[in-house]
Formats: structure tokens, C-alpha cells, sequence
């Protein structure tokens, strides 16, 4: 059996309330499907799911809106009563850098490392609390760029807040400094000055 729950628009904790009674109607393979439109109500839904031994599985599908699956892995018999595991305070972003000076993640296959890379941007979008800042440097000063398999994670990484920063002398140097899409030049100061701030700095 499949349950869907449309959570858009519900205040903390709702969504929680809303899934914890489907759930309990559940039996063990029983799939639980919420719709949710902030990462408070997806990292409650995460607990909640722990709580429950149940299987979990999010996935982004567009600005302001994730898909949660939670999977039933015991009978209703098997559980017992558990307070419901919330936390309505907004998470805060801390000053997290991520670094990307190359096209290609890693040495070794040019093909390889750019599917590498594509996925490691996607995953970024896909985090609970997103970065700060994204630096690009070097080659990664063609991700930002108009045709970058990159882009479209990028302006959304942008849309949501994070700060798209390319080096300019880099998109001097390749020639492609009018075909940044997404954020703004940079220059090295303000690249130096990002990571001695950051409380943590993420490199592919």
C-alpha cells in the first residue's frame, strides 16, 4: 500500500503529525510518499523515520520542494509508542566554502572526472543546510558558464541563497567571461578572504 501526503504550506510539526498517523495504519512494505516545501520539515521526517526503524529516502524536486519515502520495515503489532522526534527551530546555515577549481572531479579519466563533478554539484543541491558560498576557480570557472551540464544546479543552489562566485582574471584567461549565467566575477582578495572566514571549507 501507498499513502501521499501533500505537506506544502503545513507548519512545524504538521508534516511529522500527518506522517506519523500514516504510518501507523502501516504493515511491514507499506511506503509513506510526503510533500514538503522547507529541509526543517525533511531532516523531522528523517527522524522520524529513524524513529520507526523505517526506511527513508529524500530526493529534491525543484526549489522549495523535496519527496519523502519512507518505507515501513515492521508490522503495527511490532511497534511500540514512541514520543515523535521534533525540532521546530529553523537550522542555521553556517559558513560553509565549497571550492571548485577544475571541470573534472579527481585525476585520472577526463570523462570519468566530469561525470564525477556533475553529480558532486547536484549533490550540493541535495544537502539539509546548504552552503554559503561556492568558489570557482581555474577550470571550474566554465561551470558557472552558459553550457555547463553544471548550470542548472548551480542557479538553483543561487535561487536558494548561495553565493555563485567565479574568478574573473579565470574567465578572462579562457575567454569566456561573457558567458557567465549564474552568480558574479570575483577576484582573488575576495576568493582569499571567503575561506580564511569559512567555518568549514568542502573540496571535490
Amino acid at each position: 500500500m501507498e499513502q501521499r501526503i501533500d505537506a506544502k504550506g503545513l507548519a512545524c510539526p504538521k508534516p511529522v503529525i500527518l506522517a506519523k498517523k500514516a504510518i501507523d495504519t502501516c504493515n511491514r512494505g507499506d511506503v509513506v510518499l510526503i510533500t514538503v516545501d522547507n529541509v526543517m520539515a525533511v531532516e523531522n521526517l528523517r527522524k522520524l523515520a529513524a524513529s520507526q526503524s523505517a526506511e527513508y529516502a529524500s530526493e529534491k524536486l525543484g526549489e522549495k520542494e523535496y519527496s519523502i519515502r519512507i518505507t515501513v520495515t515492521s508490522e503495527r503489532e511490532e511497534r511500540t509508542e514512541q514520543e515523535i522526534p521534533v525540532n521546530c527551530a529553523v537550522p542555521a546555515r553556517d559558513n560553509t566554502v565549497v571550492v571548485i577549481s577544475s571541470k573534472e572531479m579527481g585525476n585520472g579519466d577526463a570523462v570519468l572526472g566530469k561525470i564525477l563533478m556533475k553529480g558532486f554539484i547536484y549533490a550540493l543541491t541535495q544537502l539539509p543546510v546548504l552552503p554559503k558560498t561556492v568558489l570557482l576557480y581555474n577550470g571550474g570557472a566554465h561551470l558557472s558558464c552558459e553550457d555547463s551540464e553544471s548550470l542548472e544546479d548551480l542557479k538553483l543552489l543561487d535561487r536558494e541563497g548561495v553565493e555563485i562566485l567565479t574568478c574573473g582574471t579565470c574567465l578572462n584567461h579562457y575567454g569566456i567571461g561573457e558567458k557567465l549565467a549564474v552568480g558574479r566575477a570575483t577576484n582573488m582578495y575576495e576568493i582569499v578572504e571567503k575561506q580564511a572566514d569559512a567555518d568549514k571549507i568542502i573540496r571535490p
